[in-house]
């Protein structure tokens, strides 16, 4: 089998003036001929920090416009929350149609070796992006990877792989207080015309405020969710695997406008990996605190993986003994070193013999939510490698998969009824200029449509092992979950919380509290 996928292509002025404004289709299949997009020479423009520093503002207009992206910061208060990315109208994108064997991760090699890095002035060399892809991977574009059975029921319309290339961005660097857009060098309008929100911008929105129809569901009841674990202990005293990631998923059906859930929901997260994606088949909503893998221009890489968790308490004390025990405890280490083996095993398959190192190992890093445990592993890509080599090499990402990673995503197939679709897998950039940026996709929703009913998902799991506790691991995936199912229960003024999922909704701070230590 063959991986099929569609690009969308459009041709403006500066490729050939007889293809101005037309726009077509194609349908492709590996070994056809190949279609290239010579782009134009892009430029870079500052704009005034104090009025386009509102990211959330500014994107609003554009955010239902088909393959509007914006790679959010938040705002956080955290090193990894520097930046926010802006995204619209890509000349270019790849849009993955089926779980079958090939090669996307090529293809898109080509767009960027098509199109060199553009020369911008001394003062924006350093911006992340400077044109190029960006978009989705879903977790189960690993099928394109390796060799993993078809059990679990596909039931989310999204697809594996949904990225654009991209020639115009709006950069905002929160720490330097700038704001500059990327943009074609001979355009007909200046960027801030083109950032500016459309007169018919209102058009584009629901008027109808977002509210959940429906409790939310999970696809396993409790008892369903000990029998897997029961399960995968059985795979860990076989040898089968050293550790299993095993999620579940929540379903609710809503009305009105998706984007109000996302601002309430950035607000009470504040998680440095957050995303808004428009793509074709629904929208996506990330609230995702971990980063997956991230390369500099002069190759330099570095993955952040996250395992090990503790709720956070609104008693000051109880919250800090929370995150001492989170730090010592041998459990969590013990998970921890697991998965930052198997990156360093990743890495180690595109990355310059000897150049991987973990600077720092098991440090606490306090989000909204939940305490998390993060160690840090570095590397330099070998002369021969890119940055989409690497995620090809890594993806999916092992802290949301388990160790060995085919094993481990063999048997999450065989225990998770459904497949995880955009959970689990990653977003973020490649620039021309060398530079990218991906999150693992936890705390990652999806909103999608069908038969005129608007369904939204958002899943929580957690790496099993040996001398884990059914009912602590099963807590732990609701406390991953503690500022996102109760938040969209109250927009609209109900408590949508089922009983099976109303266990989150009473004991939890607030996250303003939690923002205060």
């Amino acid at each position: 089998m063959i991986l099929c996928y569609a690009q969308r292509c459009q041709f403006l002025a500066y490729v050939d003036d007889a293809w101005v404004g037309c726009f077509f289709s194609i349908r492709k299949v590996l070994g056809d001929i190949e279609l290239a997009v010579l782009l134009p020479h892009l430029s870079a423009t500052a704009l005034d920090y104090k009025k386009w520093h509102d990211t959330c503002a500014i994107f609003a207009p554009f955010a239902h416009e088909p393959w509007a992206m914006l790679l959010d910061s938040a705002a956080a208060k955290h090193p990894d929350s520097r930046y926010d990315i802006l995204l619209r109208q890509p000349v270019k994108t790849f849009v993955g149609e089926e779980q079958t064997h090939g090669q996307p991760f090529a293809e898109l090699e080509k767009w960027l070796a098509q199109n060199p890095a553009p020369t911008l002035p001394k003062e924006f060399s350093d911006l992340p992006f400077q044109g190029g892809i960006a978009g989705l991977f879903g977790y189960d574009l690993g099928r394109t990877l390796e060799a993993i059975p078809e059990i679990a029921k596909a039931d989310i319309a999204i697809p594996d792989i949904a990225v654009g290339l991209y020639v115009n961005a709006l950069i905002i660097d929160h720490k330097r207080q700038q704001v500059v857009a990327i943009h074609p060098t001979n355009t007909k309008i200046t960027p801030a015309e083109y950032w500016a929100a459309p007169a018919a911008a209102n058009d584009q929105q629901s008027n109808e405020n977002f509210t959940l129809t429906t409790p939310w569901q999970s696809n396993m009841s409790a008892a369903e969710y000990t029998q897997r674990i029961t399960r995968i202990h059985e795979y860990l005293r076989a040898g089968d695997c050293y550790q299993i990631n095993l999620a579940q998923r929540f379903a609710a059906e809503f009305i009105g406008d998706p984007w109000q859930a996302y601002i309430a929901l950035r607000e009470a997260n504040q998680a440095p990996f957050s995303a808004w994606l428009n793509v074709p088949g629904g929208i996506v909503l990330s609230l995702s605190p971990e980063r997956f893998l991230q390369t500099a221009s002069n190759g330099m890489v570095e993955t952040r993986p996250i395992k090990g968790t503790r709720p956070r308490s609104q008693d000051i004390q109880k919250d800090k003994s929370a995150a001492d025990a989170l730090l010592m405890s041998a459990k969590d280490q013990a998970e921890n070193l697991m998965i930052v083996d198997l990156l360093r095993n990743d890495l180690s398959r595109v990355c310059a013999a000897g150049s991987v190192s973990v600077p720092e190992l098991f440090k606490i890093e306090s989000f909204n939510a939940v305490h998390h445990l993060v160690s840090t592993v570095r590397g330099k890509l070998a002369p021969t490698q890119t940055p989409l080599s690497l995620l090809a090499a890594a993806f999916p990402g092992g802290s949301i998969t388990g160790a060995p990673k085919i094993r481990a995503m063999q048997i999450i197939e065989e225990l998770e009824p459904h497949r995880r679709s955009v959970y689990c897998g990653s977003i973020g950039y490649f620039s021309f200029h060398g530079h990218s940026d991906t999150s693992i996709t936890i705390r990652t929703l999806c909103c999608t449509t069908s038969n005129a009913t608007k369904h939204m998902y958002c899943w929580a799991g957690g790496g099993i092992v040996m001398d884990s506790n059914a009912d602590a691991e099963y807590q732990e995936t609701f406390d991953k979950v503690a500022q996102i199912l109760p938040v969209l229960s109250a927009l609209g003024g109900e408590n949508r919380l089922s009983a099976q999922t109303a266990r989150i909704d009473a004991s939890e701070p607030n996250a303003k509290t939690r923002q205060e230590h």
